[in-house]
């Protein structure tokens, strides 16, 4: 590999043809393809990083982000083969993840992609013929489905995924709009078009299960789960004025009528190319980007419109219309609107609205301001700079400035600046620039236009010519490297002019063919030149004369350069090689390996060279050039090159290519050798600016002062006016605020009076309802003191019925496990017989399925038969007819030709008339008839032209209508294949309902492994309790046994002592009596089994201590189970008892109210005193309500209570078992082992209850 390394820095330009092409990866950063790179540039820092296309790329084709925006797929070709590559953006750098290239349908290209919502799936359409879509999952490289989605080689514009659901999808086309399901590894179409089809250009999801879709007649519709709901026209009205006004002009809300088209669905060709005319009058929605609020739509050329949704309405209205700004520096400014917007997508906030057009222009909006400015007209600005939207034919730099200089086909000059990567000037001119020059000082270029050669001065906001030159179509231009002489070629001829006196100073001629390069040597005396005619010729400018020549015929070549020393000129051509060159002879010759190189450069220090091919891709190589392959290759655009350079210090390298991008480089070599040049003198900063210019300038700044003055005293005046009008309202308002204040100082003193007065009726109403509430609770107290002790009752009579119930359900437990295995043994009888019987119907079946395709294959071969014959007939009709037709044109042909020999005759006749009257005026009136009749002669002629040429399209026509016929047939033929394709899906269902059989009963046979595992995991664990009862069973007698002993050892012991201690004033007897009682109860023996018994004791306690927390475990498992069981009936009894407490509070007030109502008769009627009776008892008795549901919730809560009251006396017997195996002598349990309390325990068995 070569040591010469180029870094991409900045790229100025933009791919508007790849689908998809314009897309945010943050607030800040956007993507988009640029030459055979994706870029991320983000738009506040300026800076830009490039994702490269894969090696021996052929163009980007379409891109797509995942809804995550963590994943980036890219389709491309490659080798003439498709490929998709998804790459990681959040590695960095960014790296590839997956490539998908292995494919088992055919396929050309790839043409949209789209991501699933969880960004694990992936959408592909291919170009027709094909026309298939493809659901991957890509992570696995596997295709989960495929399907067809046209079969009449129809355009597909746009895929994609509902943003809430992976398996529904979204296909737009010319005449297609579908919604596919995907299910159970297919794609199937859900809801099918009605009415006619239309040319359906963009769509986007607005909602779950709302599209709004946009055609080339400007329509746009609504569709909700495949049913259109709303549809609007828009149409642009012929302009008034400048601007031109966008209307809306139909809008209805239908569910199941479609719109008739009057005009014919173009194809995609016309889409692209509509004439102006017809555009005006049917806008295309090439574009639509939903939104929050609403959705964007493209409306035409240069215009895109914002919809929002009226309300709670299902329909969208129109809110506001963006333009793209007219451009002043373009040389038709009244069309440089004129943009097709491509595609559109908004900010994660939705802040900025992006758009790229068919000019490869990328512009912004900012959806703040639509709340700012209404009413006032919108329009898109420049995201960055204007760019190139054609093939960029020049470049070139200079040494003073960092400046670059580009021409394109698109009419344009620009000059660029690759320090801070920014536009410095741009301007449009009428004819194509061809190529352009930067003189070394930066502030003159020379310019090749079709008509002439231009000298033009760069001012400081223009670019403005003043010297041209009479060389037309002049193709390569070049300064020199002192600026004093610029050369450029006409042809064969190079013209040699000076930038001092702007004469031509020589014209070097001798090329046979076009010349297509040439280069100046470093002190200017020689010049190279090379062309088509295979010729590489070196000129001496002091003689004019040729001083070496190398011509090889065989070779066209594209580029020459010279080496620094000004030996050895380097070129390269259509030869695929690249020529070292010296002396008039080839030394030597570098292959190009299967590519042509197009231009060559050489670094000012002669260590580094770089050539450019014609697949778009750079080679950096080391010179003096290696014998092998040794070159590192750089993908860079999409296009052939067309031009390289180097800056002055070999710093940068800037590359343009057909695809209209300028590409900068920063090169380095790895070895470091006179690689970095320091500039003793910086960037110049001055500028050029006519003396006239600056006149205007300083005119209109006086003029500007002034205004600015006799603004000042008006806005004084103005003031002092308003200070005076705001000082009078001001004297009022406090006049009118005074009284207002009396006012209201005399309600509040009224409102307070009044509100002392109810703070007191207030205060005796509140000492009377605490009186009767202290009442009430006494009354509550008794009654629910009663009710208590008849639920106890009720309580425990349940408790009784509860234990019944449990026997009566193991019961029937212990029938139903019998009855299953019953159950199961008939179950599989009856499903063998069924089995054989399905057997034997099946092979029955398949003889009738190949006895039905041997008569259908028989049929088809009679049906091609004779439908081959059919074709071979017509065909044979028609060739007769074309032949006909054609020798009849021939003939045609051949009198036009006689009539224009008879026409140019006339005219040399015309012309010798002409000559005599000017010897012969005096008959020039006669000779004036004559010729008025040979003219009309003239127009016969053309007349009888005109109609053989309407013949001649006559018979054209018939010969289209005859390829409609052959069209129809071959439908008809489509029409048979779909009849095969049915008897093939009434074979379907049968096989369908066998594998259904089969499913079921797989699943008996699962469902019965399952019953036997579960059987034998059971008889395995009661078989290990068992054992383990029993193990605890015969240790609990050993200890016990144990406990015997040393119960009676111990009272011995005692009453030793006993005896002992009667001794306690004589210490000699006591001690002896000690020392005995030492030999006869402890010996070596009894201290070595101790040591031993604590080791047995201590694994006997941790055995014990295991087998209780097995128990507790076991213990805890069936509370939660009963808990479990238990908790339905509970809630069932709550809702019950929540249920009768609301129907007793009813009645209540009921009672309540009516005991009301009864007093209010009686005061009435007199019978009764009008004080009520204090003690009205307001609750109603245990006995007069109905159902008992409060029993219920204490049955159930004293159950649970009772277990866990017995489970806590086992825990506390078994305790007082290990503390008193504790107190044995010679026990010590080891430190830190302790058994959980038992107050936990009783907690957790209480929070599982709850």
């Amino acid at each position: 590999m070569s040591t010469v390394v180029a870094q991409s820095l900045h790229v100025f330009g933009l791919r508007s043809h790849v689908s998809n092409n314009v897309f945010f990866f943050d607030e800040q950063i956007i993507i988009f393809p640029s030459g055979n790179h994706c870029v991320k540039y983000n738009v506040d820092q300026k800076w830009q990083k490039f994702i490269p296309g894969s090696d021996k790329s052929q163009g980007m084709l379409a891109l797509s982000i995942s809804p995550n925006r963590r994943y980036l797929a890219i389709s491309e070709t490659v080798q003439e083969k498709p490929v998709i590559t998804i790459y990681e953006l959040s590695a960095v750098p960014c790296r590839k993840r997956k490539v998908l290239n292995n494919f088992d349908f055919p396929v050309q290209k790839f043409i949209c992609m789209a991501f699933s919502p969880d960004s694990e799936y992936l959408l592909t359409q291919t170009s027709p013929p094909e026309s298939n879509l493809v659901y991957w999952l890509w992570k696995k490289q596997k295709v989960m489905a495929i399907v067809r989605t046209d079969t009449q080689n129809n355009a597909v514009y746009q895929v994609s995924f509902n943003p809430q659901d992976n398996a529904q999808i979204c296909v737009t086309g010319n005449g297609m709009f579908k919604l596919l399901r995907f299910a159970q590894g297919t794609l199937k179409q859900t809801k099918f078009q009605r009415g006619e089809p239309q040319n359906y250009l963009a769509h986007t999801w607005v909602s779950d299960d709302k599209i709004v879709v946009g055609t080339d007649t400007g329509r746009l519709y609504l569709f909700e789960s495949g049913d259109q709901r709303w549809e609007t026209s828009i149409m642009v009205r012929e302009p008034t004025s400048e601007m031109k006004n966008l209307g809306v002009i139909q809008e209805s809300e239908s569910l199941i009528e479609f719109p008739t088209i009057t005009s014919p669905v173009p194809s995609c060709k016309q889409v692209v190319m509509a004439s102006s005319h017809h555009q005006l009058s049917l806008p295309q929605v090439s574009a639509i980007a939903a939104y929050s609020k609403g959705f964007a739509c493209s409306a035409g050329p240069g215009r895109v419109l914002l919809f929002e949704k009226m309300g709670e309405k299902e329909f969208y209205r129109e809110s506001r219309e963006i333009r793209i700004p007219v451009d002043p520096q373009s040389n038709d400014p009244s069309q440089s609107d004129k943009q097709d917007v491509l595609c559109m997508c908004f900010s994660p906030s939705e802040e900025t609205l992006i758009a790229s057009t068919s000019k490869n222009q990328l512009y912004s909006f900012t959806m703040s301001l639509t709340e700012i400015s209404k009413g006032e007209p919108a329009h898109f600005e420049y995201l960055m700079y204007p760019l190139h939207s054609a093939s960029i034919t020049g470049l070139a730099t200079c040494i003073r400035k960092p400046l670059i200089a580009t021409c394109s086909v698109d009419r344009s000059v620009r000059i660029w600046n690759y320090e801070s990567n920014t536009l410095e000037l741009f301007k449009e001119y009428q004819e194509e620039a061809y190529t352009i020059s930067l003189h070394p000082s930066g502030h003159y270029i020379v310019v090749g236009f079709a008509d002439k050669l231009r000298l033009m001065n760069l001012l400081i906001d223009d670019i403005r010519s003043f010297k041209e030159y009479s060389v037309r179509g002049c193709k390569e231009c070049c300064f020199s490297n002192g600026g004093h002489l610029f050369a450029a070629v006409n042809g064969n001829v190079i013209h040699i002019f000076s930038t001092t006196s702007l004469e031509n100073v020589s014209n070097l001629k001798g090329h046979t063919g076009k010349i297509r390069s040439v280069a100046w040597n470093t002190d200017d005396s020689k010049l190279i030149s090379c062309g088509t005619d295979g010729a590489v010729y070196e000129w001496n400018l002091s003689t004019g004369k040729r001083e070496t020549e190398c011509v090889l015929k065989s070779c066209s070549y594209n580029c020459v350069t010279i080496s620094p020393d000004g030996k050895i000129i380097f070129a390269v051509g259509s030869d695929q090689t690249l020529k070292e060159i010296a002396d008039s002879s080839v030394l030597r010759e570098m292959s190009a390996f299967d590519v042509t190189y197009t231009a060559i450069v050489i670094s000012h220090s002669g260590s580094m060279m770089f050539v450019g091919t014609s697949v778009g891709t750079i080679r950096a190589m080391k010179y003096p050039l290696p014998l092998q392959k040794e070159f590192n290759e750089y993908q860079a655009h999409c296009g052939p090159i067309t031009k390289m350079s180097l800056t002055f210090d070999d710093q940068f390298l800037l590359s343009v290519a057909e695809d209209g991008c300028l590409f900068t480089w920063k090169v380095f070599d790895k070895d470091g050798q006179g690689i970095k040049r320091e500039r003793e003198v910086g960037f110049a900063e001055e500028v050029l600016v006519t003396k006239t210019d600056m006149e205007e300038k300083v005119q209109v700044t006086l003029e500007l002062k002034t205004r600015v003055e006799e603004l000042k005293m008006e806005n004084e005046y103005q003031l002092r006016l308003k200070d005076m009008n705001y000082s009078e309202k001001v004297k009022e308002l406090t006049d009118k605020f005074l009284q207002e204040m009396e006012s209201l100082e005399m309600e509040n003193q009224v409102l307070r009076t009044e509100k002392e007065k109810q703070d007191a009726l207030h205060r005796e109403r509140m000492d009377d309802l605490l009186e009767k509430q202290s009442r009430e609770l006494q009354d509550l107290e008794c009654c629910n003191n009663q009710k208590l002790l008849l639920e106890y009752e009720k309580y425990q009579e349940l408790q009784l019925k509860s234990q019944r119930m449990q026997e009566e359900y193991e019961k029937q437990l212990r029938d139903n496990d019998e009855t299953k295995s019953q159950a199961l043994e008939e179950l599989t009888e009856f499903y063998e017989a069924k089995l054989q019987e399905k057997t034997a119907l099946l092979e029955e079946a398949q003889e009738d399925v190949r006895q039905q395709l041997r008569e259908f294959e028989e049929t088809k071969k009679q049906m091609e038969e004779d439908e081959d014959h059919e074709i071979l007939d017509i065909k044979t009709k028609y060739e007769k007819k074309l032949r006909d037709e054609k020798e009849l044109n021939l003939w045609l042909t051949g009198e036009t030709g006689i009539m224009k020999k008879k026409f140019s005759s006339l005219q040399k006749e015309i012309e010798e008339r002409t000559n005599n009257t000017e010897i012969l005026k005096g008959e020039q009136g006669k000779l004036q008839g004559v010729i008025k009749s040979l003219e009309k002669d003239i127009l016969g002629l053309k007349r009888e032209i005109q109609e053989r040429d309407e013949t001649i399209q006559d018979k054209e026509k018939r010969i289209y209508d005859l390829k409609k016929k052959n069209q129809e047939l071959e439908k008809f033929k489509f029409v048979l294949d779909c009849k095969i394709k049915e008897l093939k899906k009434q074979i379907e269902p049968r096989e369908n309902e066998i594998k259904v059989m089969k499913e079921q009963i797989q699943e008996m046979e699962t469902e019965l492994e399952h019953f036997h595992k579960q059987n034998t995991k059971l008889e395995l664990n009661i078989t290990e309790l068992w054992q383990k009862l029993r193990a605890t069973v015969q240790e609990m007698h050993r200890e016990r046994q144990k406990e015997r002993n040393l119960e009676a050892l111990v009272k011995r012991f005692k009453t030793d002592l006993h005896n002992c201690v009667a001794y306690i004033q004589e210490p000699r007897q006591l001690k002896e009596k000690v020392r005995a009682l030492f030999e006869k109860y402890v010996q070596r023996a009894d201290m070595v089994e101790i040591t031993g018994l604590n080791l047995d004791l201590q694994q006997e306690y941790t055995r014990q201590r295991e087998h209780l927390e097995r128990s507790l475990a076991t213990l805890k498992k069936k509370v939660v189970k009963e808990s479990e069981l238990h908790l339905a009936d509970y809630v069932r009894i709550m809702q019950e008892n929540v249920s009768l407490i609301k129907e007793i509070n009813v009645l209540r007030r009921e009672l309540k109210f009516t005991r009301s109502q009864v007093y209010d008769l009686e005061a009435a009627l007199k019978l009764t005193k009008k004080i009520q009776p204090k003690d009205v008892p307001e609750t109603v008795s245990g006995k007069d309500l109905p159902g008992m549901p409060p029993t219920m919730r204490l049955n159930e809560q004293e159950e649970t209570g009772r277990i866990i009251e017995m489970q806590r006396l086992e825990i506390q017997r078994l305790r007082d078992q290990i503390q008193e195996q504790e107190q044995v002598p010679g026990f010590h349990p080891f430190a830190g082992m302790r058994l959980p309390s038992l107050l936990g325990a009783e907690a957790d068995l209480k929070l599982q209850t709850k």
